[in-house]
């Protein structure tokens, strides 16, 4: 091989060499292609072409004896002549130093001086011959056997005997299979001469028919093997005179099974005797032979039958049957018929570039079926991951690589020859186009490569060749075009891989143009692969995409299936199955399961088995199974074997033959008629039916007679007159007798009558009418000389030929059954035989009416009850009136169960019968409402319809998935999409809800899906911040009270192109900063014109109406403040409020928060007296309040400035007992007087007492409401207005939480802790905190009040007013800024 290579090298570099100096000097076309970077097209001349290389002669198997000669012939064609070689048993004999074996020119092997012996046995074998051509390639021959004979050895000699003259003898001499040629006989020590009367068995044995007298005499036989003659012993043959004593009738020689090839001869023994001589017939498969006709079936002596050049057609059973007339004998034997393999269809020869797949196709035939191996180059292809056997016979070779190139055979053998064919492989250079039409051998896979390429630019690499899916045995590659063709519309891609390490590469071709993924399958798992991808377009293949490394994933161990698996059959009820442990079991085989199934039937049934065998019992009779067997292991079942048929063993036929009849012919015969068994009780193949028959008088002389398998009719012939018959029938296999019918009779005519002609018209007819039905009789007809076979009567009304009836020619009479009531019937009598009907006979008859009074209708049943059991069950009960009290059923009474539901409108009453109180309806839908109703029948009375009764089923899972599931994106909005759905068609109750599934990889498992669960009343739902760009996958589930429904299949959605704002999200900064602007402008243009409009509504008020109004107020300073006073003007501390309220104190994490705010009362209507309706007024200001704000202003400065809402009041929980009122109060007061009922005194402590309300009311609802506690002296006190920051962007430290602290106490008073709305209250509703007002401090505090409050604002309290307004403005600016 190594010398091969090298000569391969040398040849294909010096044609390179030659083909670069042709194009030099030639300077064509291709080469300046070539030198411009596009494919060149190789000229024809550089396609190498096939070279013939075949046998003109082939060994064949030869029987040789020892010391003689032997020539096996063997003769090879090809150009150069080929180099002959012979092997012997698979190993190359050396013939150079071997004497006695020597290669013959032609190149046939002779040897001379066969050696063979008891222990040295060195010619005998199997020889092949083996041709080779340098630099081409090596062919071997079919494989011929050769035979030697042994030494003579007798199994069985011959024996003293006697025979009958007449009769037949036999005489045995049986030796080896091989020497059976070279026996002889001797008669008295002269060579006996055979003839039509004396022949020589193929076994060696001696039959002698219609022995003579001079038959008699000494027998002996001889083997002349080519050493001296071994002779066996010598007896004498008597030949005794012929007598009319009778003897039993045997078989001397029965056949026994033979197997013979086509196109042999064939010899089966059939050798009977007894007195009378009996005569021998042959039958085939139930089929009598006719060897009188046939010139390939000849009658030997003895009655033996030898069929010359067998066919196929001659397989089958053949039955020797001899008679003497006394009894009747049969054997049989089978003769099997074997074919040498012979090819349907040869293999071809291949052009082929390299990392192609191939394949050479190899179609045999033979029996039994042959097996088939390949070789390549002379040595035996062994399969592996790229040779493989595929569909039996085939050869496929994957990733073809030079080495490849050669000759490949096909050779294919069994038990009787083998045989051989070849082609051969050549493996072109990548730019030399195949130059044929794809052949059948060449795969899907690589029939690309057939297109001749022309000159143009090739493509780039693909890029991003990524595996996008890696299983346990394939592998999903995708790409993107090269950068050459960004379209890619028109080219076609090739993906070439292999395994690492291994330097045989596979291609695998896209199916259409522009496709830019492909599946590769049958990969082994845990396995790494490399992957590389070209393109093609119109002028060829381009660059290949940079080596991808992908490693399949590991499989589960599971065992392989075993091998060797057998059945036979071992009784006609049971099959022994036998098999092997499986080679691959991939650990410990626990158990297997053995499957075996009625060929017919789809009801597969199983055993489990720990051994290697099993035998299965209670098989019906004559019945072909198949089975499999499937190994387990730890890991679960492997891998099932293919199924193997088998028929178990015939019996006797379990059932007599059906449809016996009997037709007498004449005065002398009968025909009998009958039909097989039951297919299922014939248990075997019908090989005939065996006839008994007696006289009715004498049932001890039984007469039988045999009749073939496919007769099924027998005219028994020779009977006397007028005698009546007994007949009975069986049928036979080849086991045995089944059973018979019972006994039928028939009795012959006494005289042959004529029938010839149709009978003449009955003598009479007579009819007798009755209400349903009509006797008809009658008499035969007066001339009693023609054949009566039977009578025909016809009647129907008004016509009789609406029905016809035929009685036996012994019936006289006849009731005619299911007629009408008072009906007028017309009808007719004509006397049948063989040839007609004769002429017929009329009568006509009215039956009579009917007398029988309507019945009364039934009492309908009551209390009908549906009782629901499940969802399509419901339990109907119902009592019958007319039963006794015990409501027991006693007589032959049924109910009628009805039910119907009305969705759809038009669907139609069920029904069913009952004999009980009760009846069970199943098969209802689910959650579905029926009707019921009942009515009885008992005879021809009936009831109505019972009441109805309704019941509705209960619900039940979906058994079906929501439809029309549909994905659009939402306009406007690209990371959104919009799911639509319908509810499921078999939803079985109320949805209550719908969870939809969406993962970007639809074989994802199903927990690694995102869920978005859905009320059941929706239809539809949006998703939102989706991947743009990118496919998703969504499946829907409903679900009821009982469970979960299935889901629905994949719908596969892309997400739309999209882009993002500059800043990532919708709106930027900068607008919502500028929208917190133009709302804090607002606002403050808003304080400022009400604050102006306050300021001269004050100016105007004369202090005449001052005075009036503060002589009422200290009237009535005892009583508590009316909810109509409107008179208190605002005082200084309203503006204070206002910028309190503007002061950011905190930030709150809540974006959004719902705020509850007790705001600073702005005139005397806003504190009312504590009464039943507090509360609810208090409410209704609270609601009034917030609702000058939207929820978009408190999201725009609580939430995105940080700013704090507006401040909550804390009040202490004490008992009401001052008034609280708002009064005017001076810039500056001494902070111990304790005369002043209001001021705007800025405590320190108070600056941090400030809270949001807490709600109390939800958390502390069994403690009192919060109450404010104001000391006399001060009344305002709790109204503390922390000090205003100093100019300057305000800090704020984000870590703190937004809860003030409570905990410090103002002066010598305590002040309660109040709690405080935490971040997950925040979102919640508050009722308001009613505010209980204190009582009115002194009468000499009011005078001091009212007269404070007495005082107008002067210009210049005005102008330090704005002053403030404008310091306002400055701390908003500053906020905004910040």
């Amino acid at each position: 091989m190594a010398a091969e290579r090298g000569a391969r090298r040398l040849l294909s570099t010096s044609s390179f060499w030659l083909y670069c100096l042709l194009l030099l000097g030639r300077r064509t076309p291709g080469a300046a292609a070539a030198r411009s970077g596009s494919a060149p097209q190789s000229p024809g001349a550089s396609i190498r072409t096939f070279t013939p290389f075949y046998f003109l002669v082939e060994p064949v198997d030869t029987l040789s004896v020892r010391g003689s000669s032997v020539i096996l012939n063997c003769s090879a064609y090809s150009e150069p002549s080929p180099k002959i070689e012979w092997k012997k048993d698979g190993t190359f004999l050396n013939l150079a130093s071997d004497d006695r074996r020597q290669l013959l020119p032609d190149g046939s092997l002779f040897i001379s001086n066969v050696v063979h012996s008891k222990h040295n046995k060195p010619d005998e074998g199997y020889y092949q011959c083996v041709a080779t051509v340098e630099s081409l390639g090596t062919i071997v021959s079919r494989t011929a056997k050769l035979t030697v004979a042994g030494l003579p050895r007798f199994t069985s000699q011959p024996e003293p005997s006697s025979v009958y003259a007449g009769n037949s003898a036999i005489l045995n001499c049986e030796v080896n299979a091989d020497l059976v040629p070279f026996v002889r006989w001797e008669q008295n020590r002269h060579p006996l001469l055979l003839d039509d009367r004396v022949i020589k068995l193929p076994s060696g044995m001696l039959v002698i028919s219609n022995a003579t007298e001079g038959d008699g005499g000494l027998y002996r036989c001889i083997v002349e093997s080519g050493g001296p003659p071994k002779y066996s012993d010598e007896v004498e043959l008597k030949v005794l005179p012929d007598t009319e004593v009778t003897s039993d009738l045997v078989f001397l020689k029965q056949p026994s099974p033979l197997v013979r090839v086509i196109g042999q001869d064939v010899v089966l023994p059939c050798v009977a005797s007894g007195l009378p001589t009996p005569t021998i017939k042959w039958m085939k498969n139930e089929e009598a032979l006719d060897t009188e006709s046939s010139e390939r079936l000849v009658l030997l002596a003895g009655s033996s039958l030898e069929i010359s050049d067998v066919t196929e057609d001659d397989a089958g059973t053949y039955f020797c049957i001899a008679d003497n007339g006394n009894e009747t004998i049969e054997a049989q034997a089978e003769l099997t018929v074997q074919a040498q393999p012979e090819f349907l269809k040869q293999p071809t020869n291949i052009y082929a570039h390299e990392s192609m797949d191939i394949v050479f196709e190899c179609e045999v035939t033979g029996k039994p079926t042959p097996t088939v191996k390949w070789v390549k180059n002379g040595d035996m292809v062994i399969p592996s991951d790229y040779f493989k056997i595929v569909k039996e016979h085939n050869l496929q070779v994957l990733g073809l690589v030079k080495s490849d190139e050669g000759f490949y055979q096909c050779i294919a053998e069994n038990d009787v020859g083998n045989a051989q064919a070849g082609a051969q492989l050549i493996i072109l250079e990548h730019d030399v186009a195949i130059p044929t039409l794809p052949p059948t051998s060449l795969t899907s896979a690589t029939t690309d490569h057939l297109a001749p390429a022309t000159t143009g630019p090739l493509p780039s690499a693909p890029r991003d060749v990524v595996a996008s899916l890696v299983s346990t045995r394939f592998i999903k590659l995708t790409w993107r075009t090269p950068a050459s063709d960004p379209h890619g519309d028109n080219l076609t891609y090739s993906v070439f891989y292999t395994k690492e390490g291994i330097a045989r590469e596979r291609v695998e071709n896209t199916s259409r143009p522009g496709e830019m993924q492909v599946t590769i399958q049958n990969l082994m798992p845990a396995t790494v692969y490399v992957f590389r991808v070209m393109a093609q377009n119109k002028h060829g293949s381009g660059e290949s995409s940079a080596p991808l490394r992908v490693e399949t994933q590991p499989e589960v161990q599971l065992p392989g299936p075993a091998p060797n698996i057998r059945a036979y059959a071992t009784s006609p009820t049971s099959i022994t199955v036998t098999w092997e442990t499986p080679v691959s079991g991939n650990g410990e085989i626990q158990n297997y399961k053995l499957y075996y199934m009625e060929k017919g039937t789809d009801k597969e049934q199983d055993v489990d088995v720990s051994s290697h065998s099993f035998t299965i019992n209670g098989l019906k009779k004559y019945t072909e199974y198949s089975f499999r067997v499937v190994a387990y292991n730890k890991h679960g079942p492997g891998v099932s074997t293919q199924d193997v048929a088998v028929r178990t063993l015939s019996d006797v036929p379990s059932a007599a033959p059906q449809n016996l009849s009997l037709e007498v012919r004449n005065s002398k015969s009968i025909m009998i008629h009958w039909q097989p068994p039951a297919p299922a009780t014939q248990n075997g193949q019908i090989t005939g039916y065996k006839i008994r028959y007696r006289k009715a008088s004498r049932k001890s002389d039984v007469t039988e007679t045999l009749v073939s398998g496919t007769q099924l009719s027998q005219l028994i012939e020779g009977l006397d007159r007028g005698t009546e018959y007994n007949f009975r029938v069986a049928a036979l296999t080849i086991n045995g007798t089944g059973p018979a019918t019972d006994w039928l009779s028939a009795e012959t005519f006494e005289s042959d009558l004529d029938e010839t002609r149709v009978p003449e018209v009955p003598s009479s007819l007579h009819v007798r009418p009755l209400v349903t039905s009509i006797v008809v009789s009658w008499t035969p007809p007066e001339n009693q000389n023609i054949v009566v076979r039977g009578y025909a009567i016809g009647y129907g009304i008004g016509s009789p030929h609406a029905q016809t009836i035929k009685v036996d020619y012994k019936q006289r009479y006849y009731t005619i059954e299911n007629l009408d009531p008072s009906s007028h019937y017309v009808i007719t009598l004509k006397a049948f035989n063989n040839v007609g009907e004769g002429i017929p006979l009329y009568e006509s008859a009215v039956t009579r009416p009917h007398t029988v009074p309507d019945p009364t209708p039934m009492m309908p049943p009551v209390g009908v009850q549906a009782s629901i059991l499940s969802h399509d069950t419901i339990r109907i009960t119902w009592a019958d009136n007319s039963l006794p009290k015990h409501q027991k059923i006693t007589d032959s009474r049924y109910y009628t169960v009805r039910w119907k539901t009305n969705i759809p409108a038009n669907t139609k009453y069920k029904n069913a019968n009952a004999t009980t109180l009760s009846y069970l309806v199943t098969g209802l839908k689910p959650n579905t409402l029926y009707e019921f109703s009942v009515m009885v029948t008992k005879g021809r009375r009936s009831s109505t319809w019972s009441m109805t009764a309704h019941g509705t089923t209960f619900e039940l899972v979906p058994t079906s998935p929501p439809k029309d599931v549909t994905v659009v994106s939402k306009e406007g909005k690209p990371k959104t999409i919009i799911v639509n759905w319908q509810p499921p068609s078999e939803a079985n109750g109320k949805i209550t809800g719908y969870i939809i599934y969406y993962s970007t990889d639809v074989n994802a498992e199903i927990h690694d899906w995102v869920i978005e669960p859905v009320v059941g009343n929706r239809l539809t739902h949006q998703i939102q911040e989706l991947t743009l760009d990118t496919p998703y996958y969504f499946k829907i589930q409903a679900r009821n009270s009982k469970g979960m429904g299935p889901m629905s299949e994949a719908v596969q959605f892309r997400t739309p192109k999209g882009s993002n704002s500059p800043h990532g999200s919708p709106t930027s900064p900068l607008d919502s900063n500028m929208l917190l602007v133009i709302i804090v402008s607002v606002g403050v243009i808003t304080i400022v014109v009400v604050v102006i409009i306050a300021v001269f509504c004050t100016r105007r008020t004369t202090s005449h109406q001052k005075k009036k109004r503060a002589a009422c107020k200290s009237v009535n300073g005892s009583h508590k403040y009316k909810g109509n006073s409107k008179d208190v003007k605002p005082p200084d501390l309203w503006i204070h409020h206002e910028r309190l309220e503007l002061k950011p104190i905190d930030k709150s994490p809540d974006p959004n928060p719902i705020m509850t705010d007790t705001p600073i009362p702005r005139n005397s209507q806003d504190i009312t007296p504590v009464d039943n309706s507090m509360d609810s007024n208090i409410h209704q200001r609270r609601n009034s309040y917030r609702g000058h704000e939207s929820e978009d202003s408190m999201s725009t400065l609580a939430g995105r400035r940080g700013m704090r809402p507006k401040m909550m009041m804390p009040f202490d929980s004490q008992p009401p007992q001052q008034s609280v009122r708002n009064t005017p109060s001076t810039d500056t007061m001494p902070a111990s007087s304790s005369q002043t009922c209001c001021t705007d005194h800025q405590d320190p402590e108070g600056a941090t007492s400030s809270s949001y309300l807490a709600s109390s009311q939800e958390e502390d609802s069994g403690q009192s409401l919060p109450t404010a506690h104001v000391r006399p002296s001060h009344p305002l006190k709790s109204f503390a207005v922390p000090a205003v920051p100093p100019p300057g962007p305000p800090t704020y430290d984000p870590a703190l939480p937004s809860t003030p602290l409570l905990s410090q106490q103002a002066l010598n008073h305590h002040i309660h802790s109040v709690k405080t709305a935490s971040i997950g209250t925040l979102g919640r509703s508050r009722p308001p905190m009613p505010v209980v007002v204190p009582s009115a401090p002194e009468v000499q505090e009011t005078t001091r009040m009212l007269e404070d409050s007495e005082s107008s604002y002067e210009p210049d309290e005005l102008t330090k007013e704005m002053a403030h307004l404008e310091g306002l403005m400055k701390d908003l600016n500053a906020i905004t800024t910040a």
